[in-house]
Formats: structure tokens, C-alpha cells, sequence
């Protein structure tokens, strides 16, 4: 197994790099530079100056020579400075990576214990009023758009009910954990409603398929009980293919959840990016995509090591 991952971890490596010279790249192609909001700020600047702040940052060389020095730095640790916000980057990313993981791993759990429960009970009956209303219940929740649940949300539990705030993190000179539970509701159960929907759908398939096979009418032919045939025979077979979209999903929910921490004024990594990028702030941007693009690859890998451990007669 170890052979394996470390034959992953360096494919990881690979991609990471081919990834972080192309969005350098794209990113240094883009109208303007870290320096025009300077120069609209001081229209008194001389071309001189102008030409020796360039020099000074590097912004003169071509950018395969700058992606170079980027990279150098980066493998010493030293991500640079954040232009929008002035401090390293890594002051930058922290607070926002926390954010953006509190509200992650809850939407995720959340979504993925709904879908279990819907998927499987959906799956014992397929065809019956209980299949046809859970399964009406998933394809809304595919269809409805982020925003428009985000906005519904707000209307109807802050603005009518007020038992939940509409946006921010905690209230202003508190931060307990109470306090800021009642502001990651919404936006954890936005999040998770945009997923349960597919999640569902793919454990009612896989798990109807299983439950047709033959090991299936065998263990209820051997007298084991439903709820083990259906939880231990059933369910580890069906969660096979169901990982992966488990997997490339906790990916998307980090690269997505930009549109719900908008609407919420979460300040979380995908409003981090979409920020830096507006402003040409290359550093934070390209720190930012890199590591949602390695949160993707991670959870790659791990959905990989979880098909050897559901089914041990798939090899690595």
C-alpha cells in the first residue's frame, strides 16, 4: 500500500506543478498588473518610477522566469506577500481555510447522513410513494440554484421568523461557539441541500443494484437478519462506486462553496480567490487554486484507499 501512495503522492506533485505554471501563466496574461491600482492612486508617478518599481518586484522579467523564482520560493516555504491585503499569504489563507473548512465538513456530513438515510430507504421500496417523494425531493435539490436557496433561506428564517442571522461569522465582541453555530446554519444547510440531492441518487441506484445479486439472496437464504444483510452484505458492495462521487464532490465543495459564502458573507477561501483574482493580487490567487486543486487530489487518493478497504478483492 505504501508503494502506492507513494506513487500517487508523486503523480500529485507532478500535477500540482503542471497546474501551478498554467494558472501562473493565465494569470499573468490577464489586463494589467499588481502595480496599475498603484499608479492610479499617484497619477503624478513618473515612467522612471514606474520602470523601477517593475524591476523591484520583477514585474520586467518574462514570466517563465518569473514562475521561476515563484517556484523556488515556494519550495522554501515562502508563499510571498499578499499585495490587497499586505502581509504573507499565509496570514491570508488561515483564517480563510478555516472558514471554509467548518462550513465544508459540516455541509458534507450533513449531506452525506441525509443521503444515506434517503438513498437506502428509498432503495427497500423502489417504485412507491416514499421512492417517488424522496426521489422528487432529490432532483429539487439539483435543480434549485445556490444563490436562490441561499436568498430564500434568508427571506424566510432571518427576515420573517428572525431566529437566525443573515450574514457574518458571530456577532460583533462575541466569538463562543454557540454564537457562532447560529451563523453557520444557513449556509451549512444551503450547502448541503445543493449535494444531498445527487448523493441520494447514486446510493438508491447502487444500492438497488446490489440488493438484486446473488450474495444478497444468499445471506437472507442463510437466515441473517434484514439489517445486516441490508448494512453489512448490501451497503459496503454499493459504496464501491458511490465513494467516488463522494470524493470528486468534497473537492467541489471546497471549490463551490463560493457562491454560499457570498451570499452569507462567510469570509471563506472561494471568496478569498474570487477576490484576489479581481484585484491581481497573483500571490493569494495561485496559493489559493493550488490548494483547492490538492484538497481535490487528496480526497482522490483517499477515496482509492477506501475501495481496498470496502473490498478486498480489488487491488491497489
Amino acid at each position: 500500500m505504501w508503494r502506492y501512495v507513494l506513487k500517487r503522492s508523486i503523480q500529485t506533485a507532478v500535477v500540482l506543478l503542471v497546474m501551478s505554471f498554467l494558472v501562473y501563466i493565465l494569470i499573468g496574461l490577464m489586463p494589467g498588473d499588481p502595480l496599475d491600482m498603484l499608479v492610479e492612486s499617484g497619477p503624478g508617478m513618473t515612467p522612471e518610477a514606474m520602470a523601477s518599481l517593475r524591476a523591484m518586484y520583477g514585474l520586467d522579467q518574462p514570466l517563465p522566469l518569473r514562475y521561476w523564482h515563484w517556484l523556488m520560493a515556494l519550495l522554501q516555504g515562502d508563499l510571498g506577500y499578499s499585495r490587497t491585503h499586505a502581509v504573507p499569504v499565509l496570514q491570508v489563507i488561515g483564517p480563510a481555510l478555516w472558514n471554509t473548512c467548518k462550513l465544508m465538513v459540516l455541509s458534507f456530513l450533513v449531506s452525506v447522513a441525509l443521503a444515506f438515510v434517503l438513498g437506502i430507504i428509498s432503495a427497500l421500496r423502489p417504485g412507491g410513494m416514499l421512492d417517488g417523494a424522496i426521489s422528487l425531493f432529490a432532483f429539487a435539490g439539483i435543480s434549485v440554484p445556490v444563490f436562490w436557496l441561499a436568498l430564500m433561506m434568508i427571506l424566510v428564517f432571518s427576515v420573517k421568523l428572525h431566529w437566525l442571522p443573515a450574514s457574518g461569522t458571530y456577532t460583533s465582541g462575541d466569538g463562543s461557539i454557540i454564537d457562532q453555530a447560529r451563523y453557520l446554519v444557513m449556509p451549512v444547510i444551503t450547502l448541503a441541500l445543493s449535494h444531498v440531492g445527487g448523493f441520494t441518487r447514486f446510493i438508491r441506484s447502487s444500492m438497488i443494484e446490489t440488493l438484486r445479486m446473488d450474495h444478497i439472496r444468499t445471506a437472507r437464504a442463510k437466515g441473517n437478519r434484514e439489517r445486516r444483510v441490508i448494512f453489512y452484505h448490501a451497503l459496503r458492495n454499493a459504496m464501491i462506486p458511490v465513494l467516488t462521487v463522494m470524493a470528486l464532490s468534497f473537492g467541489a465543495l471546497f471549490n463551490g462553496a463560493l457562491l454560499t459564502e457570498t451570499m452569507f458573507a462567510q469570509p471563506g477561501m472561494g471568496k478569498m480567490i474570487y477576490d484576489s483574482i479581481g484585484s491581481n493580487d497573483f500571490n493569494l490567487a495561485l496559493s489559493g487554486l493550488l490548494f483547492a486543486a490538492f484538497v481535490t487530489l487528496l480526497s482522490n487518493l483517499i477515496a482509492d484507499l477506501a475501495y481496498a478497504w470496502l473490498d478486498p478483492r480489488i487491488s491497489l
